[in-house]
């Protein structure tokens, strides 16, 4: 069974409410007809009613069964306009432009995600990162004990001859954090390996990448994922990791053998953190495109809620895989909450 098809039967576990806040866009259309087809999610989609079921019938989309939302046309929203004035107030939001604001999908989406109207969010077709993350920070906010919100991708490579684990890998910060410095290195190591182990349940190895293995080269560039190593071991000791490692010994078990000889990680590592965003960029676009290889994200870390981000230049195929992996990250969501209510009852 493929990584994304083990996904979507454990989405199909518990059914999450993802909504869709970009319902004119005929790929979001599709993969809202995918999921709701293959029963691993209940999208709803947001929008104007009368677009969507235009652009749908005009493509010969079936989204019948499938629940939209029109923020215009909604009893909803002044509530919600309400709740987002006096969570933001004291950042100057004043309740005509909370108004205003539900006027506009992704804020909107966010609002049914803060309300428990909908388990997770899904964005990024035809919107920005920033235009579906700051909404996400605003409302969402981080999760407990986050320092540090992160982006990642999963990566499936076809027939990889240099993987233990079905060819999946994380590729994190490939999204988000521009320049990240040691510490926030060492946090995005940490939420990575964590999502790693989330998503196939396997454990995770983490390879720390830098042009340098193990001193073979010294400067900033390489001091800073030297430092960042350093941290992760002292701050996260659970996490088996390895740094820094050029790319080959991070995951050739013969080159590791001669670069990184007695690493407990290096030439079998799945997740990849690079030292920083155009590395991982770049890193996961040369994968995609040259290795045919399954990219899912930039798939979020760090938010309160499942809130994921998507490659404009996605297909209908990868939000449906999205989708799929936000249920998933919602299921988590839900489970942590009930074991704290669980622990708070203990004591009552």
């Amino acid at each position: 069974m493929s990584f994304i098809e083990s996904i979507k039967d454990r989405a199909k576990n518990s059914i999450k409410r993802i909504v869709l806040p970009e319902g004119t866009d005929i790929r979001v259309l599709k993969a809202a007809n995918i999921a709701k087809s293959e029963g691993f999610a209940e999208p709803i989609l947001v929008g104007n009613t009368e677009n969507i079921n235009r652009i749908a019938g005009e493509n010969g989309i079936d989204i019948s069964g499938i629940a939209i939302e029109d923020p215009t046309a909604s009893g909803r929203a002044e509530d919600y306009a309400n709740k987002l004035y006096e969570l933001r107030k004291e950042k100057g939001m004043t309740i005509e432009k909370a108004r205003e604001l539900m006027n506009d999908e992704v804020h909107y989406g966010m609002m049914m995600v803060k309300n428990e109207d909908a388990d997770g969010l899904v964005s990024g077709a035809i919107h920005s990162t920033s235009d579906t993350l700051r909404p996400a920070l605003q409302i969402l906010k981080t999760a407990p004990g986050t320092k540090l919100v992160s982006a990642f991708f999963v990566m499936v490579v076809p027939n990889c001859e240099y993987s233990t684990d079905d060819g999946v890998f994380i590729f994190g910060d490939s999204g988000l954090n521009e320049n990240p410095n040691a510490e926030q290195l060492a946090e995005i190591a940490k939420s990575s390996s964590e999502s790693y182990t989330l998503l196939t349940g396997k454990e995770s190895r983490v390879g720390m990448l830098s042009y340098s293995t193990k001193g073979s080269a010294h400067s900033e560039l390489t001091d800073k994922v030297i430092e960042a190593t350093r941290i992760l071991h002292e701050t996260y000791p659970e996490v088996k990791a390895d740094g820094e490692l050029q790319l080959d010994a991070a995951i050739v078990p013969s080159v590791a053998s001669s670069k990184a000889p007695g690493s407990n990680v290096a030439g079998t590592c799945n997740t990849l953190i690079f030292p920083d965003l155009d590395a991982g960029n770049i890193g996961y676009k040369l994968v995609q495109r040259l290795a045919k290889a399954e990219a899912y994200g930039p798939l979020c870390q760090g938010i309160a809620k499942p809130v994921n981000d998507l490659s404009r230049g996605c297909s209908a195929e990868d939000i449906a895989g999205v989708i799929a992996i936000t249920a998933v990250q919602g299921q988590k969501e839900k489970r942590i909450f009930m074991e704290n209510n669980n622990e708070l009852l203990r004591y009552n």
